[in-house]
């Protein structure tokens, strides 16, 4: 019989080993591209931890005047995800740094984390569609100019999708509705209440998190389809 002389591991060990690989996720990495039959392609992507800033927390965070500077250019025209990132201090001085900007600048200050983010920081956080913040806990945000306490605004954000008026014609939705997705593959599941968006500036694309893209094997090889 052999004895073991190595220490086991410690529940900091552990939690930092988590917080490591949670923070090691900043921003999306996998894309899916399906044809539809429809007027316009069907993009899936997994949305990554991110925050959306009014511009007074901007420079809150990064000083006086101080404006986004766009990094990388998001599929929906005119978003993107911002060269600027803070540091999010969650319940119990947990933290996740490189917490990425997405531009521009909106008129509400919203966290959105996916859940195994928020267990890591000790949040009970709903799930709720962007800009539904009423009720929400809160946390605080540092950057290199400041601080930014947000005394709500932290979510999970809702599977959704975004599209123009004639993709909502294609499938025979509407705005606010509900649509199902079907993610095949060899962990297939189907999302049964997919929040619908449309605007005629929208293209067609889903979002789901990173939770739920584990969760299902997905790559940008999977099959995915929409259906009402």
């Amino acid at each position: 019989m052999s004895i073991s002389t190595q220490s086991p591991i410690s529940r900091e060990q552990v939690e930092q080993l988590v917080r490591a690989s949670l923070q090691s996720r900043s921003e999306p990495t996998k894309t899916s591209i399906s044809k539809t039959g429809g007027p316009n392609p069907l993009l899936v992507n997994i949305s990554a931890r991110h925050c959306h800033l009014t511009q007074q927390s901007v420079e809150t965070l990064f000083g006086k005047g101080h404006e986004l500077t766009p990094k990388k250019w998001l599929y929906q025209e005119g978003q993107y995800a911002a060269e600027e990132a803070v540091t999010l201090i969650g319940p119990r001085s947990r933290v996740i740094s490189n917490l990425r900007i997405l531009g521009p600048c909106r008129d509400i200050d919203q966290v959105e984390l996916a859940f195994t983010d928020a267990i890591s920081l000790g949040f009970k956080i709903p799930v709720r569609n962007s800009g539904d913040i009423k009720g929400t806990p809160g946390c605080m945000l540092m950057g290199p100019a400041g601080f930014l306490e947000m005394d709500h605004g932290v979510i999970r954000a809702a599977p959704h999708v975004h599209m123009a008026p004639e993709d909502a014609e294609f499938y025979g939705v509407e705005n606010k509705s509900f649509m199902k997705l079907k993610i095949g593959g060899e962990v297939g599941v189907t999302f049964d209440r997919l929040f619908v968006r449309v605007d005629p500036s929208f293209k067609l694309e889903v979002h789901i998190d990173t939770d739920e893209g584990n969760a299902c094997g997905f790559t940008h090889e999977t099959p995915c389809e929409l259906t009402k």
